[in-house]
């Protein structure tokens, strides 16, 4: 049966090793590492994903992490300029509406056309589970991080990987997987931009009203000074 703790590929001699976890001396699990993939674009996931279907990996568990610009399928929030923040009010219910492609899920990632069980499986790309979540009404975008539970490989843009935040909110934990960075050379840049922030004089000059309201009125003195300073001196 499947290992719930790790990922497991099917086909290499399943019979002698169902759940494909090798046994330490101490009792652990040692769970099969996955891989992580990380590309510069999401133009060139579809690339790689071309070239895995054409190698005898195809059957291999797979998934591919992308942003709602490209997997929601909502037909008023893929439209919005904020597909974010009103996927998260959808799915809370605050207005008493919520997303019915979102209650769908398990329709999109259990299916059959994904799973290598069948060994119709075939990697796929983006377009492929946009277009099967649109025939099915379920939610490409949280299909696709479900199916990372049971991935081998998982493929996704570099700053998923070397983004704190977004490694958090996308649940990748990298201990003991194997990363593999497509176009290396690219990385400082987005390490920069990960950690980088663009503030206009305008938004500082708000700021700074808002930090010296705070000190006038004794609000938490000792933490809004030198927030008002750093104001100041950027100004």
């Amino acid at each position: 049966g499947p290992c719930t703790e790790c990922s497991c590929s099917s086909g290499k001699e399943p019979d002698k090793d169902p759940t494909h976890t090798k046994k330490k001396e101490n009792g652990d699990r040692l769970c099969v590492p996955k891989i992580f993939f990380g590309t510069r674009t999401h133009k060139q996931i579809t690339q790689i994903s071309r070239e895995l279907k054409r190698t005898a990996y195809s059957y291999v568990p797979m998934t591919i992490l992308s942003s709602r610009d490209y997997t929601c399928i909502h037909p008023v929030v893929s439209n919005s300029s904020n597909r974010n923040e009103m996927c998260v009010e959808l799915l809370e219910g605050k207005q008493g509406r919520t997303c019915s492609y979102y209650h769908g899920v398990h329709k999109l990632s259990e299916h059959h056309a994904l799973q290598s069980a069948s060994r119709m499986y075939q990697a796929w790309d983006i377009e492929d589970l946009v277009s099967l979540g649109r025939k099915l009404r379920a939610c490409p975008y949280f299909a696709a991080r479900e199916l990372m539970m049971g991935a081998d490989i998982v493929f996704c843009p570099y700053n998923y990987l070397l983004d704190p935040q977004i490694r958090e909110s996308m649940d990748i934990k990298l201990k003991d997987q194997v990363v593999i960075l497509d176009e290396a050379h690219n990385i400082e840049d987005c390490a920069r931009e990960s950690v980088s922030y663009g503030v206009t004089e305008s938004q500082l000059r708000a700021a700074r009203e808002e930090l010296d309201f705070m000190v006038n009125n004794n609000i938490r003195q000792k933490d809004h000074e030198p927030l008002r300073a750093v104001c100041c001196s950027l100004i």
